[in-house]
């Protein structure tokens, strides 16, 4: 069944809505002021309603009408968006971007660049996910994502373009009223395998799931991201290596104690962004750009 609402009558009533008049309308359309009737008597006929009250001086809705035209307009903004959209998709806008953060980073600086960004671009859609370890890379291998940014490690996969955006390094680092802090330096294996070692869940759904920083036969606490790996080790319920970068102000306050071990090998990471070679959109190389000019503040 075909509505006899259609985009052209909604464009009459919200002009005659706007301009309280037939004739003002017909002029804001460039139509005479019999077309424009024409359109509303069809309409109110076609649905069988009133659409204006005829006993007032000037065009006024009646509730129908009003309920019609609020909602109609709502339409034809939703209209003139898609129409947009296609617009700019033609010419290589996205109508999407899909972000996987990885979460050894802090999100605030790429949330900077989605605010800078939507100033911009505000009908691109900006979609953020996280991801960890072997999860980062699997939401750009299962096309999940179109960029990743702070992903470890490399894909075997020649699909990808790969940019390195900086190192992260690691220290083991519990909280100030941990019992390991009271331990003779360097801490020993045996000191630290009495306690529980926080661990961040692999999120990948497709690649081998990776864990690091674990001694053999040590018990753990699964968490589901770094952030949580830290508030865990504020809290005193486990040990283990925290990025510098993410803890900075708490070792300075001394909420969180790096503590030197006996069996040592400096630890830092090589962090990635990267995004499929055949993905030409325009959103996507803004980001690409933007992230470069920024990679110092990522890991700092």
């Amino acid at each position: 069944m075909n509505s006899p609402i259609t985009l052209d009558a909604l464009k009459v009533l919200d002009a005659i809505e706007s301009k309280k008049s037939f004739a003002a309308a017909a002029d804001a359309l460039f139509r005479v002021p019999s077309a424009v009737s024409y359109t509303v008597n069809k309409l109110e006929e076609e649905l069988g309603v009133a659409l204006f009250d005829r006993t007032k001086r000037k065009a006024e809705l009646t509730p129908v009408g009003r309920m019609l035209i609020d909602q109609g307009r709502i339409i034809l903004k939703a209209t003139d968006e898609l129409t947009h959209m296609v617009q700019l998709s033609a010419s290589g806008w996205e109508a999407e971007l899909r972000i996987c953060i990885d979460s050894i980073l802090s999100f605030e600086p790429i949330y900077e660049l989605i605010a800078q960004f939507q100033k911009e671009h505000s009908w691109i859609n900006i979609k953020v996910s996280e991801g960890v370890l072997g999860g980062t890379w699997d939401s750009l291998i299962a096309n999940n994502s179109d960029i990743i940014i702070g992903a470890t490690g490399e894909p075997n996969n020649s699909d990808f373009y790969v940019h390195a955006i900086g190192n992260i390094d690691f220290v083991f680092a519990v909280s100030n009223d941990h019992p390991l802090v009271n331990e003779p330096v360097p801490i020993s294996n045996k000191a630290i395998h009495q306690y529980s070692s926080v661990v961040v869940a692999d999120s990948s759904r497709h690649l081998p799931s990776r864990s690091v920083g674990l001694l053999d036969g040590q018990a753990r606490i699964t968490v589901p991201s770094v952030q949580k790996k830290i508030d865990a080790h504020m809290q005193g319920i486990g040990v283990g290596f925290l990025p510098v970068h993410r803890i900075q102000n708490e070792l300075e306050s001394g909420e969180l104690v790096a503590l030197q071990l006996a069996s040592y090998e400096s630890r830092n990471s090589e962090l990635s962004m990267a995004w499929r070679k055949d993905n030409k959109g325009k959103a996507l190389a803004w980001f690409i750009e933007k992230v470069q000019e920024i990679s110092d503040e990522l890991v700092l």
